[in-house]
């Protein structure tokens, strides 16, 4: 079962609930843990894993043979990211803005153009007691992360449950995370601003058809009761709450995760897995 860690804005405990869930899940069963979030992964440092090994990835961007090239403009007609731009007698690519779908190529009636790759990231993998650990980190300075977490999801396991940790937002690369997800877990705080962002992120669900339910992160403040009416008005399953607690903050801070300093979380998120895999 593959199941995504999302949220519809950064700093909501996102992350310490996925790496809670895989640390607790992997006393019961072997587990994968995936970092999509690119642009600025970190459950490294609450995972600590070992044995770490890296592989580039590469985006297949055109090249242009002048010597072929009859200027057409076709290229440039068809490129929906406007990466070519067609001279009378020259051919212009910009890398940064090719999503590397090699219509270009394809389409080019003189086959003038070939693919080359450009590195946009590194993929490293590594290993803790029944825990497979994959991450994506995206090359400072380069924009498109979702050809990373693609490459990252075609090393999803196909005999364990699977954890991924989305990027926060409902972006480009949060929908890429979340796409073939059999269930995705929203965490949100119960601000006014929380659940703004909230109900983007379920709006997002519902144009991918996917299920869904929410864990209240810091959920003793006082806008409380208006996660919990949105929830019931959208029969959404609210499966856990987490109170705000200093000694989890502190622990963050330390690089430790919250089922480390507080070892009765540790049932109640194999009790949040067997809930979620019942709308599987």
């Amino acid at each position: 079962m593959r199941c995504t860690i999302a949220s519809g804005k950064g700093g909501t405990g996102k992350t310490t609930v996925a790496v809670s869930l895989a640390l607790s899940l992997k006393e019961i069963e072997p587990v994968q843990f995936i970092d999509c979030d690119v642009e600025g992964p970190n459950a490294h440092l609450f995972l600590h894993p070992q044995n770490i090994t890296s592989q580039e990835v590469f985006l297949p961007v055109p090249e242009i043979n002048e010597e072929k090239c009859t200027h057409c403009g076709l290229c440039a007609q068809i490129c929906a990211y406007k990466a070519l731009a067609v001279l009378p007698d020259q051919v212009l690519v910009f890398p940064e803005l090719c999503h590397g779908c090699g219509g270009c190529s394809l389409l080019c009636p003189e086959k003038a153009i070939v693919e080359k790759g450009m590195r946009i990231g590194l993929i490293h993998q590594g290993q803790l007691p029944q825990l497979e650990f994959l991450q994506g980190r995206l090359d400072v300075g380069l924009p498109l992360s979702p050809p990373i977490i693609r490459e990252l999801k075609k090393l999803t396991s196909a005999d364990k449950p699977v954890i991924i940790d989305a990027p926060p937002g409902t972006s480009c690369p949060a929908v890429e995370s979340m796409k073939g997800s059999d269930f995705v877990l929203l965490v949100t705080e119960p601000t006014p601003f929380g659940l703004n962002d909230l109900k983007l992120s379920v709006e997002t669900l519902k144009k991918l058809h996917l299920p869904a339910g929410v864990i209240i992160n810091r959920a003793d403040v006082s806008f409380n009761h208006i996660i919990q009416e949105y929830c019931q008005q959208e029969n959404l399953p609210i499966l856990m709450t987490i109170p705000f607690d200093r000694l989890i903050a502190t622990a963050y801070s330390q690089g430790k995760s919250l089922v480390e300093v507080q070892p009765p979380y540790r049932q109640k998120f194999q009790q949040l897995w067997l809930k979620i895999r019942e709308f599987h």
